[in-house]
C-alpha cells in the first residue's frame, strides 16, 4: 500500500468514527430533557466536527479523498439508543451509548498509533488530536458511572 493510500485509509477510518460521534451527539442533544446534558452533547458534537475537519484536511493535503459518511456500526448504535430512549431510559441510554461511541473512537486512535506502518504525518495528526479524544472519553465515562450510582 502506498504511503498516500495508507494515510487516506488510516485517517478515513477515524473520520468515519468521529463523524458517527458528531451525528449521534447532535441527535442526542435534541432528545434529552436535561439542559446541562444537552449542552454537553452539543459541545462534544462541535469537538467531533473539528476532529473530522482536521483529519479531512490532512487527507486532502496528501491528495486523498476524505470520507464523507459515518459507519454502519455508528448508525446501529444510534438506533439502539433511540430504542432505549423510547422505553423510558432516555438520559442514561444516550450517555451509555455515547460512551460506547467514545470507546470506539479512542480504540481506533490507539490502533493507528500502534500500527508500525502508519506514515509520520498520520502519527503526528493522531497524536495531536488524541488528548481531546481521551478527555471526551473520560467525561462520558464519568457521566455514565455517576448516572449508574
Amino acid at each position: 500500500m502506498s504511503t498516500q493510500s495508507k494515510i487516506e485509509h488510516s485517517l478515513n477510518d477515524l473520520i468515519q468514527i468521529a463523524r458517527d460521534g458528531h451525528d449521534f451527539y447532535t441527535a442526542a442533544a435534541t432528545k434529552v430533557d436535561d439542559a446541562e446534558l444537552a449542552s454537553l452533547f452539543e459541545r462534544i458534537a462541535r469537538s467531533k466536527a473539528a476532529i473530522v475537519a482536521s483529519l479531512s484536511s490532512t487527507v486532502a493535503a496528501t491528495g486523498g479523498e476524505p470520507a464523507k459518511h459515518g459507519t454502519f456500526v455508528g448508525s446501529m448504535q444510534e438506533m439502539y439508543a433511540k430504542v432505549r430512549a423510547a422505553f423510558g431510559d432516555t438520559q442514561y441510554g444516550y450517555v451509555a451509548e455515547l460512551e460506547e461511541s467514545e470507546d470506539r473512537l479512542l480504540k481506533a486512535f490507539k490502533d493507528v498509533l500502534t500500527d508500525n506502518e502508519v506514515p509520520a504525518p498520520v502519527r503526528t495528526e493522531v497524536t495531536r488530536l488524541l488528548p481531546e479524544v481521551q478527555e471526551t472519553h473520560a467525561v462520558m465515562r464519568a457521566r455514565k458511572h455517576a448516572m449508574k450510582s
